[in-house]
């Protein structure tokens, strides 16, 4: 990997802007594609289809270091289930935020993180240089980064919580409540996201205490 720090505002080469649709990175991946609050924003307003109706055949969940991760599902080939006839993404307008990363990586450090080129991860030969803001392509990407990191140290936060716990019923109960706080119970598409998401988080941190 490049052990070069870079920021949104960075320009960098990139494969995959030739894409043909080979699938290559749209398969084989298990359980790791974990969705956050905004893709479940995204694939839920965008489909009209709610968590619950996504949930197993679209959407799967899996527990990483005691705490339950929806993640997006592959079907019995292998292959992501949102990859159609063509192996072309059929969500690719609002498809989530690792595949849009793809094939860059997040350093997190400090309460913040930068990217990095992960080499060798995209078959395709042909570089482009890419402004990476423009690459994954986001609007309003001071507020999303903003948003990824909060998410992200707070998913470990609560990983460290619930491996040292030990109260296994405990445990359960507040991870079915981050799940139906920040990805079950619905999100309206006409209201900022944002905002959406800053409100349930202060919920969940009165509850947790």
């Amino acid at each position: 990997m490049s052990d070069k720090n870079l920021q949104a505002t960075d320009m960098t080469k990139l494969p995959c802007t030739d894409c043909a649709g080979c699938g290559h990175c749209c398969q084989g991946m298990g359980d790791t594609i974990y969705l956050d609050p905004y893709d479940m924003y995204q694939l839920t307003t965008n489909l009209g289809q709610s968590f619950d109706e996504l949930l197993g055949s679209k959407i799967g969940l899996t527990v990483e270091e005691g705490m339950i991760r929806p993640h997006l599902m592959m079907n019995e080939q292998e292959q992501c289930a949102f990859l159609d006839e063509e192996k072309k993404c059929s969500i690719h307008g609002f498809r989530p935020g690792i595949c849009r990363l793809f094939p860059l990586g997040r350093d997190y450090k400090n309460g913040s993180f930068t990217y990095f080129v992960v080499e060798g991860e995209c078959v395709s030969e042909k570089l482009t240089k890419s402004k990476i803001s423009k690459w994954i392509g986001v609007p309003r990407m001071q507020k999303y980064e903003a948003f990824v990191s909060k998410w992200h140290y707070f998913v470990r936060q609560m990983q460290s919580k619930f491996m040292l716990s030990g109260d296994d019923a405990y445990n359960k109960q507040m991870n079915l409540f981050i799940l139906q706080t920040f990805f079950i119970a619905p999100y309206d598409k006409n209201k900022d996201f944002y905002e959406m998401f800053d409100k349930r988080m202060e919920q969940v941190i009165k509850v947790l205490g």
